[in-house]
């Protein structure tokens, strides 16, 4: 009795030695892969917004105010124009970053002159 499939190709038992089959492919498994992550800048504007307005409320941080707008109208394009609201919510990290380094700053040049002094 041969191993042969009367086709002509060669039988292998299940569970041959190691080595002897073939590897496994990755990527083909049960089912269709998971739909790609399409956060796009939304996400991103999300913490943008409440992080300028965390320091408008908290640090007087003026430069908050055009952050969070910028970030606010990010969040309305992020489906229909990804890339200018992409722009949006990198202008709005520029201005919540140069809003905060400018509130330290006051408050450590306020502070070494001793405007907080009683």
């Amino acid at each position: 009795m041969s191993q042969e499939d009367p086709s002509g190709y060669p039988y292998q038992p299940y569970g041959a030695p190691y080595g002897q089959q073939p590897p496994p492919q990755y990527g083909y498994g049960y089912g269709y892969p998971p739909p790609p992550r399409n956060d796009g800048p939304s996400a991103n504007a999300i913490v943008s917004l409440v992080l300028n307005l965390l320091s408008l409320v908290s640090c007087c941080n003026i430069l908050g105010v055009f952050g969070a707008i910028l970030a606010g109208l990010a969040l309305g394009k992020a489906r229909t124009e990804p890339r200018s609201a992409r722009m949006m919510v990198i202008w709005s990290w520029v201005l919540f970053g140069s809003g905060l380094v400018l509130s330290v700053g006051t408050f450590l040049f306020l502070g070494f002159n001793g405007y907080f002094d009683d």
